[in-house]
């Protein structure tokens, strides 16, 4: 079971709820660009502006460079899934933010992307995380109920959004 807090989104242990962090921090790789970030996005109660500046940058469409707001509650399911998981490792980003154009010529090349998805609204991110299987992501993803999940067995990664709750 999942309990929103504001802020942050904690899954429900059988012995009950997870303590909220004070601090927020998440790793990531980029596969796509070779860029690391290791970033503390939320302190003190509320989300850094700098850091989530620095998160937009490094979720830019690297096709293109253009850049987008990041929902701050994709790094909650983000920090969520790791927690959940008991991982230390680091998010592999496949895809953040796509500007339009980008949406539309992955659209005319798989039928699995969405015409009006939520990349488009830097509210999606594709990943995968060091040291965790995409199954046992996504199992921690649904779990939380707290957007869309999609498993891209495949390619090997999941989908995770702050859309309305779905699976795929």
């Amino acid at each position: 079971m999942a309990c929103a807090v504001p802020g942050l989104l904690m899954m429900k242990p059988a012995t009950g709820f997870a303590a909220v962090s004070e601090k927020r921090s998440l790793v990531f790789h980029h596969t796509h660009t070779n860029e690391k970030l290791s970033i503390d996005y939320y302190a003190d109660h509320r989300y850094l502006t700098e850091a989530l500046q620095k998160v937009n940058y490094f979720l830019r469409d690297f096709r293109t460079g253009d850049k987008y707001p990041m929902d701050p509650q994709l790094l909650d399911i983000l920090y969520s899934v790791q927690q959940a998981t008991g991982s230390h490792g680091i998010f592999e980003i496949i895809s953040g933010y796509r500007s339009p154009a980008t949406n539309e010529q992955l659209r005319s090349k798989s039928r699995g992307v969405a015409k009006r998805s939520l990349h488009m609204q830097g509210k999606a991110v594709d990943i995968r995380l060091t040291n965790v299987s995409v199954e046992a992501i996504r199992r921690a993803a649904i779990d939380l109920k707290a957007g869309g999940v999609g498993i891209y067995r495949r390619s090997n990664f999941v989908h995770l959004d702050t859309g309305r709750f779905r699976t795929w």
